[in-house]
């Protein structure tokens, strides 16, 4: 449960028909009062006898009635959501959730028959708008200092009281998200994602790859966005800010973005920790890259913390920004889930608190990434056998930040950290099954015989029995597979299999024996992902054996003795604008 306080407005009726009304943005279902300052205030939406300007007169009358100038702001206005995943609270909850978030933001303290007036607003299952006047009824104003930090303590109570997800109260660590204004703008460009998220992910992207201030607004501006430093009259450069090319607001003025105003860890100072002990990873030939790095990674994960709070801190700082960079030079096989894994993973590297610069897993960290970003150039981005370790070891860090998240109570740390590792598990067994794909030979089919009388005919591709194929191929899992709800997902990759000309015992079993499957949460679901790698792996194959007019007819791994024209090259998916690595939007001329 969040409570979000929005601005201080002066137009109390404007503000309630936006509320009973059908929405801009998202519909308003079924609009209604579920409680007021007065249990006997009719609902707009329900009595014939109360209007919307009724009910937003009685509400500023205090503020009417006030001797010699009148508040400039006067309505306060805060919105109470619950998560997707709770249950649907009643009308009678969500009533004294709203008389608690009144009292605790000191608006209309419980037992004071002079306090403010205010209304809730029911018109979505998931959250309610609280309207109040800022005037009491005996003249003087409500003392709302420190209402929002208040309203979130109390939020965590009803958690608990109500089985709901349990959130964690601001610690300063939380992105910046885009605003409504900034969301309903790119709609109307036909943009992907607001300009702030794209900046967002730019700017990080750079951070986390540079050595210097230089190097840094170097790779900004290699991006494709618009830069400029705050100089101070000494000469130093003391900040940055940043624009996407043709993003102007009414006046065509350029919309600049401090980078504090993208994500607590963007600001220049902050930036600026990630080279401030700098680092010399030591050369290594670009077939050895991803060993060197998955190396470094593992000492790194059997470090984090060990050395106290502060460098807990700043190891999963650098953890943080490694994920990023493996993003960029990943295999393209699972770049999407490695690059959602940075996303998720953002919040965990930024733990509350002071952090320490000089810890030894942040000096392994930080060498295995300077590794990658030297490499990008020459090292082999798309062989995901070879990357396979790697991602491995970066699944490891990742529980050990997790634990160590844990350990703290960073809750929405951990939560993150969770969420990050998954998808890095994801795409191991992506991974795992493209290797598989790689090394696979099918075995020569045999000329089908006549069926004699009495004899079943085989099934036609897509028919056959898939539970048979799981009891045949991996004996000691299928009867947890079949139970498993992912069980449906297996099966659907399998028809596919089949479909494909592949014998899906034989697939599975290759793809199951490829890794060890006993400490896999859901083997059902771990196989499925196996399946995607080997399927992606076996169409890259089959395009390039298509394209190449020397591949050979029986075992072709997909390799051609002459390059690969670039047409034959299935077309990338259409990503949001500044998801490519170190390339943005073209420059402004």
């Amino acid at each position: 449960m969040m409570p979000k306080k929005a601005r201080d407005g002066d137009d109390t009726a404007g503000l309630l028909a936006y509320l009973y009304g059908p929405g801009k943005r998202d519909e308003h279902v079924d609009p209604r009062m579920v409680a007021a300052w007065d249990p006997f205030v009719d609902d707009p939406a329900r009595s014939p006898n109360m209007a919307i300007s009724d009910l937003a007169l009685m509400l500023d009358a205090p503020v009417y009635a006030l001797r010699g100038a009148k508040p400039p702001k006067h309505v306060y206005h805060v919105a109470v959501r619950n998560p997707p995943e709770d249950r649907i609270l009643s009308d009678e909850e969500w009533a004294r959730i709203a008389a608690e978030m009144m009292h605790a933001a000191g608006i209309a303290e419980k037992g004071d028959p002079n306090a403010c007036r205010w209304v809730a607003v029911r018109h979505a299952d998931d959250h309610i708008h609280i309207v109040a006047t800022r005037a009491r009824e005996d003249g003087r104003q409500p003392d709302i200092s420190w209402d929002v930090v208040k309203m979130q303590a109390r939020a965590r109570g009803f958690e608990v009281e109500f089985g709901l997800r349990q959130m964690t109260s601001g610690d300063g660590t939380a992105r910046k998200w885009a605003k409504t204004g900034e969301q309903e703008k790119a709609e109307r460009r036909g943009l992907a994602e607001p300009v702030r998220e794209t900046l967002q992910r730019t700017v990080r992207e750079a951070a986390a790859a540079a050595t210097s201030d230089a190097d840094f607004f170097t790779r900004l501006s290699d991006a494709g966005i618009r830069v400029q430093q705050r100089i101070a009259p000494d000469g130093n450069v003391t900040g940055y800010k940043v624009a996407m090319p043709g993003d102007r607001d009414g006046e065509q003025t350029p919309v600049w973005f401090p980078g504090a105003r993208l994500a607590p860890d963007l600001s220049l100072p902050r930036v600026r920790e990630r080279w401030n002990t700098p680092v010399a990873p030591p050369r290594v030939p670009p077939a050895e890259m991803w060993r060197a790095a998955e190396e470094k990674v593992r000492a790194a994960a059997a470090q984090l913390g060990a050395e106290g709070l502060h460098q807990g801190a700043g190891d999963v700082a650098a953890l943080g920004d490694l994920i990023v960079v493996a993003a960029i030079v990943s295999p393209r096989l699972v770049r999407n889930q490695i690059k959602d894994a940075a996303y998720e993973f953002e919040r965990a590297s930024r733990a509350p608190g002071d952090r320490a610069l000089e810890g030894q897993a942040r000096t392994l960290y930080r060498e295995s990434n300077q590794l990658l970003v030297q490499s990008i150039a020459a090292v082999g981005r798309n062989d995901a056998a070879a990357a396979l370790g790697f991602l491995l070891a970066l699944v490891h860090a990742i529980e050990g930040a997790q634990r160590w998240h844990d350990a703290q109570q960073h809750r929405a740390q951990a939560e993150a950290a969770g969420k990050a590792g998954r998808l890095l598990r994801e795409a191991v067994e992506v991974t795992t099954g493209a290797a598989a794909a790689r090394e696979y030979r099918p075995r020569p089919k045999r000329t089908s015989a006549r069926p004699a009388a009495g004899q079943r005919k085989s099934a036609a591709p897509g028919e056959r029995p898939m539970a048979g194929v799981v009891q045949e191929a991996v004996p000691e899992h299928a009867r947890e597979v079949l139970a498993d709800p992912a069980w449906p997902s297996l099966r659907a990759r399998l028809v596919e299999v089949e479909r494909a000309g592949e014998d899906p015992v034989d697939v599975l079993v290759k793809v199951a024996r490829r890794r060890e499957l006993s400490s896999a949460e859901s083997v059902a679901e771990v196989l499925t992902w196996r399946l995607d790698g080997w399927r992606k792996q076996r169409g890259t194959a089959a395009v390039a054996s298509v394209s190449s007019p020397s591949s050979t007819a029986g075992g072709s791994t997909g390799k051609s003795a002459t390059p690969t024209r670039k047409a034959a090259v299935p077309a990338p998916k259409r990503r949001p604008p500044g998801d490519e690595p170190h390339k943005g939007p073209g420059r402004a001329r």
